[in-house]
């Protein structure tokens, strides 16, 4: 017998998107940059999206501890048409979400964390 769709990382971003329909799109990356499975619009490019996704990670993290502000906890950009929303999910993987611009963010965030979550237990 399978695992269940809900223990499989596919599954974790299928619940994570199909919960909140501001979701437009979400990937698991590996922090080397690299795609480990994604829900992406077709026309996205999914080694580009994970290869910015990590650099911005490491950007972040850089930036948040030069300029003394601890740990980092997200990375989020906000473009004219949404936002992109980036969290750790563990050691080896990051979770990046694209967003609409009306998103409710604090919901939005909530259930990453808790996708991240299950992401880090699954690598």
């Amino acid at each position: 017998m399978g695992e269940s769709r809900e223990n499989t990382l596919e599954g974790v971003l299928n619940e994570l998107q199909g919960s909140i329909p501001e979701i437009e799109a979400c990937a698991i990356v590996s922090v080397e940059g690299l795609p480990i499975v994604s829900a992406l619009p077709t026309d996205v490019d999914e080694a580009k999206v994970a290869a910015m996704t990590a650099a911005m990670l490491t950007l972040g993290e850089k930036a948040s501890i030069e300029l003394g502000k601890g740990n980092l906890e997200q990375v989020n950009i906000k473009g004219v048409d949404g936002w992109l929303l980036v969290i750790q999910a563990g050691m080896n993987a990051c979770l990046t979400v694209s967003t609409t611009a009306n998103a409710k963010l604090g919901l939005i965030f909530l259930d990453m964390k808790r996708a991240a979550e299950k992401i880090a237990q699954m690598i």
